[in-house]
């Protein structure tokens, strides 16, 4: 008997949400021998109360921010995802996750794909990170002459 565990970032349980850190849920699914036996919603607790954060998720995981979202799926093995920064897909690799980023919105068109062994992953959809300032702008530089 396999199982397996598929964790789907999501807003609200239906939808893939298009960037892993702003994903306030996990879906996750459990799958045995290829069929669904169990569903669960997992909400990030680094989220409540937060309407926004932008953590880079390089060096600085205590345990808030983008940090919280990888113990969440620390027990799955595949994440279907909208997208990430480049930070997050290295992470989540390195833990052993199968990572899918994908065009789909469905998590159910998107767990049927993946059960028929039609997924495949876009890697355009892994976001180069730049550097911003403490509120995710990037600078602005004024050249005009004074």
């Amino acid at each position: 008997m396999s199982e397996q565990k598929i964790a789907f970032p999501t807003d609200d349980g239906e939808t893939i949400s298009r960037h892993f850190g702003r994903a306030p849920y996990f879906k996750v699914i459990a799958l045995e021998n290829g069929a669904v036996a169990a569903t669960e919603m997992r909400g990030n607790p680094a989220d409540e109360g937060h309407a926004h954060t932008h953590d880079h998720a390089h060096s600085h995981d205590r345990g808030q921010g983008h940090g919280a979202k990888f113990a969440l799926v620390a027990d799955c093995q595949v994440l279907i995802g909208g997208g990430m920064g480049q930070p997050a897909y290295d992470r989540l690799q390195a833990m052993g996750l199968s990572v899918y980023l994908i065009g789909e919105k469905s998590i159910t068109a998107a767990l049927a794909q993946y059960q028929a062994g039609g997924l495949t992953s876009d890697l355009r959809r892994v976001h180069a990170h730049h550097h911003h300032d403490d509120h995710g702008h990037e600078p602005i530089h004024l050249d005009t002459p004074g």
